[in-house]
């Protein structure tokens, strides 16, 4: 750790005058792990706020060239925050482990930028272990894409949904990297991976970059867990690649629609690249997501919008998302390369997950499914869209005994 005595943040120096910060050394011990081998931030330095509700401590620990130091406070917005009380983070510092736990439990609030908070949640760790949570950018023949992996055994792959990032499946690492070797990706276009602008991020695209991340990673085979989007990428991958895949778990996943599509010629028309183009205030866009999205500023939800914002808010991401939101919409459903005549032609052992409350893909697609998959198995959660945050010990329990 380097800590710059002459930098002591403002905040914390005065909490120091009134009989000393009662969160300050663990925030030291916490600094003075970072690894930069764990995590380090793209483009080599960020900022994070550190801070205790409800009081006036507060740091800044910025991060650059491999080390970690806490830093004079600045009226600039930081890239992440990390707010908890102050036995949070003293529990946080004496228990190598239970940082991430603070997190998942809603103990410890990340905000902003969730890849660069718990990245450095992860890197402060004091962990070194081959298992541990760890952040990579893997450069494959198409892209750099960003990864979260822990644990080792069978490879288990976790694909996020649209406008989603590998944060969703931080759960899912954290549940199932005990068992097996847990890689939850960014795919090109969304999070932390590269987002080209001429790709076509169409389901075909998507699960060529998995097989060249699998590659790249000298990984033969691995099951598969998609979410949404996700869901629809890690079935492509069974339908083109069946030698590469284990067996699949589909949680809500996206699928080709069977009713009338009235706007298929005019989106056919339509150029994703106008997403560079930002046609609304920021401010607006982020109220209107806030305002559909329940309880977006709680928890987890809170975290994902974030994500979402983060990363939408980009011409090249929005470009990327108003893409890959086009080609659900356009993919034939019937023919001899419709998806759903596909579909039951899959010979991977498949899980399906149902949110009875989910919007996004209504539960009616169950009986679809089991028309052309009769060997499937089903699971109905009481949830919505995303079923590995919002029932998390349902989900991960589905999945482990499905998998054994």
């Amino acid at each position: 750790m380097v800590h710059e005595r002459v930098e002591a943040p403002l905040m914390a120096r005065a909490a120091s005058k009134r009989g000393g910060s009662i969160a300050l050394p663990a925030i030291e011990k916490l600094v003075s792990r970072y690894e930069r081998s764990t995590f380090a931030p793209q483009g080599g330095r960020a900022r994070l706020r550190l801070s205790v509700p409800d009081s006036d401590e507060v740091w800044d620990v910025v991060l650059e060239q491999g080390i970690a130091r806490i830093a004079t406070l600045r009226a600039a917005a930081p890239d992440a925050t990390l707010s908890a009380d102050a036995g949070t983070w003293a529990a946080i510092a004496q228990d190598v482990g239970s940082g991430l736990d603070a997190f998942r439990s809603g103990r410890l609030v990340v905000r902003k930028n969730l890849h660069l908070g718990v990245g450095f949640l992860a890197a402060t760790s004091g962990r070194s272990d081959p298992e541990r949570l760890r952040f990579e950018v893997v450069r494959t023949r198409g892209a750099r894409l960003s990864t979260m992996q822990a644990g080792s055994g069978m490879p288990l792959v976790a694909i996020h949904g649209l406008g989603g990032t590998k944060g969703s499946f931080l759960p899912t690492v954290a549940e199932l990297s005990a068992q097996y070797r847990v890689i939850a990706v960014d795919l090109p276009g969304f999070g932390d991976s590269d987002k080209p602008l001429r790709a076509p991020y169409d389901a075909a695209y998507f699960a060529r970059s998995v097989i060249e991340l699998l590659d790249e990673l000298e990984i033969g085979c691995a099951h598969l867990v998609g979410n949404s989007l996700g869901g629809r990428v890690a079935l492509e991958l069974g339908l083109s690649h069946p030698h590469r895949v284990g067996r699949l778990v589909l949680l809500c996943p996206s699928l080709a629609w069977r009713r009338e599509r009235p706007w298929v010629p005019l989106l056919r028309l339509t150029r994703p690249e106008l997403g560079l183009v930002q046609l609304a205030p920021r401010a607006l866009v982020e109220g209107i997501v806030r305002r559909i999205i329940p309880d977006a500023e709680q928890g987890w939800t809170a975290a994902g919008v974030d994500e979402f914002l983060r990363v939408y808010l980009t011409p090249a991401g929005r470009a990327a998302f108003y893409a890959a939101a086009r080609q659900i919409y356009l993919e034939e459903p019937h023919g001899d390369s419709g998806f759903w005549t596909r579909l039951a032609t899959l010979q991977a052992r498949s899980l399906f997950v149902w949110g009875v409350h989910d919007r996004i893909v209504p539960l009616a697609f169950a009986r679809h499914v089991r028309a052309a998959l009769p060997s499937a198995r089903h699971l109905r959660l009481e949830c919505g869209h995303v079923p590995q945050i919002e029932r998390s010990a349902d989900t991960h329990a589905a999945i482990a005994r499905f998998l054994a």
